[in-house]
């Protein structure tokens, strides 16, 4: 299956799912930036539910602006608030210490572009999971793509995506499974099995 989607912050499990159960996946680049979706927002549980962090960015809705040229709000510190968010959140999981470190140069590194970030967030939390991905990237954008599954509705806050088998989550007591959060989420909890996760669970309907 050739998957398209789109490169998002700390993509959620939906969209990692995708990915991990693609022949070959497409990251839309082409495309006008959207604001109100995952593009920027990480979703993860925090001691009192789901949290939703996100990477501010310079972006005006009366200036369309590609996906690629929009830069990241750098003079607010978001970096140093959201590795606090994820310690706070996750320092009693199984397997935060294990892989914090791999994923301390998206906490340091100064970063100008909110794609770049993306990518490179992917690129890590794929090395983490042992994934040997190497995505393509569009050069056009196309709305209704004929070699493609098309799974750039992914990106959308408001995406609903079922069928995701619970697993156990740090406070899961207080608050009962939480679907479709970032990545993150599943890899803090199940380490090593985050790959195994993923391919058994069915691939969101779009």
């Amino acid at each position: 299956m050739k998957s398209l989607i789109y490169p998002t912050c700390f993509p959620n499990v939906a969209q990692f799912l995708t990915i991990v159960n693609s022949d070959t996946v497409y990251f839309e680049v082409s495309d006008n930036y959207q604001k109100q979706s995952y593009r920027n927002r990480v979703e993860i549980y925090g001691a009192n539910g789901k949290l939703a962090l996100t990477v501010p960015v310079n972006y005006s809705q009366k200036n369309r602006q590609l996906y690629k040229d929009v830069k990241i709000a750098n003079e607010e510190q978001w970096q140093p608030l959201l590795l606090k968010s994820l310690q706070s959140a996750y320092s009693m999981s199984p397997f935060f210490e294990y892989y914090i470190d791999d994923l301390m140069p998206l906490f340091e590194t100064k970063f100008n572009y909110i794609l770049d970030y993306n990518l490179k967030s992917f690129e890590v939390v794929a090395n983490c999971i042992q994934l040997d991905i190497k995505p393509e990237f569009t050069t056009d954008f196309e709305k209704n793509p004929v070699d493609k599954t098309d799974f750039r509705k992914l990106v959308k806050r408001n995406a609903e995506v079922k069928s995701l088998q619970p697993y156990t989550q740090v406070f899961t007591e207080k608050h009962g499974f939480i679907p479709n959060l970032s990545i993150l989420d599943l890899l803090f909890n199940e380490g090593p099995n985050t790959e195994l996760y993923l391919k058994r669970q069915q691939l969101p309907s779009i």
